[in-house]
C-alpha cells in the first residue's frame, strides 16, 4: 500500500509544486488560513482521486498485485498525507512570515473539515464518479445562495460566528469528542468505499 501512496504523491508532484508555494505566498495576504487550507487540501486530494478515475488507470491498478481494499485504503491514507502537507506549509509559512505559531485549533478545524468532506466525497465518487460530485456541489452552492438571498441573508455571518465560537472554546473534552466523531466517520467511510469498490465491474 505504501507504493500506492508514493505513486499518488509522485503523480501529484507538479500539483504540489505549484499549489503549495501559492499557499505559502497567500499567507502574506493575511487572509483566512482556514479557508485557504480547506480549499487547497480538497483541491489536491480530489485531483489525486481524478487521476485514478481514468479507465486505463483502473485496469492498470487492478492488474497489479494489490487488492481492491489496498487500492481504496491508499486513497484514504494518501488524503491524510496531503492534509498534513498543507497544514505543514501553513505552519511553516506562518512561522516564517509572522514569527508565530498557528493556533492548533485552526489546524484541527482544517483537518476535521477536510476529513468530513473526504468521508462524504469518496464513497459518492466510488459509487458514481467524481464528475457527478462536481454537479452535486454546484447544485448545493445554488441552493446555498438561494437560501442566503431569500431566507437567511446573514447566513455567512452566522457561519463565521459559529466557527469563531468553536475556535475560541478551550474545552479539551469537546475537542476530544469532535476528533473521535470525525475519526469514526472517516473509518466508516473507508469501509463503505472498500465495499463499494469491491463490487465495481471494470
Amino acid at each position: 500500500m505504501l507504493h500506492l501512496i508514493r505513486k499518488d504523491i509522485v503523480l501529484q508532484k507538479y500539483t504540489l509544486l505549484i499549489l503549495l508555494p501559492i499557499l505559502f505566498l497567500d499567507l502574506f495576504l493575511d487572509g483566512s488560513r482556514i479557508y485557504v487550507g480547506i480549499l487547497f487540501s480538497i483541491a489536491i486530494i480530489m485531483q489525486s482521486f481524478l487521476t485514478d478515475e481514468k479507465s486505463s488507470v483502473h485496469y492498470l491498478l487492478n492488474s497489479l498485485p494489490y487488492t481492491r481494499k489496498e487500492i481504496v485504503s491508499s486513497k484514504y491514507a494518501g488524503a491524510c498525507v496531503f492534509i498534513f502537507l498543507v497544514l505543514l506549509t501553513i505552519f511553516i509559512g506562518n512561522l516564517v512570515i509572522y514569527k508565530e505559531f498557528v493556533p492548533w485549533g485552526q489546524l484541527l478545524f482544517i483537518a476535521g473539515f477536510v476529513a468530513v468532506f473526504v468521508s462524504l466525497a469518496f464513497p459518492f465518487s466510488y459509487l458514481f464518479k467524481s464528475q457527478y460530485l462536481m454537479i452535486a456541489s454546484i447544485v448545493l452552492f445554488v441552493l446555498y445562495f438561494v437560501i442566503v438571498a431569500k431566507f437567511i441573508p446573514d447566513m455567512n455571518d452566522r457561519i463565521r460566528g459559529t466557527v469563531q465560537t468553536l475556535l475560541s472554546l478551550d474545552d479539551a473534552l469537546l475537542y476530544g469528542g469532535a476528533i473521535l466523531a470525525v475519526t469514526l466517520l472517516y473509518l466508516f467511510s473507508w469501509m463503505l468505499s472498500v465495499r463499494i469498490y469491491h463490487r465495481k465491474v471494470f
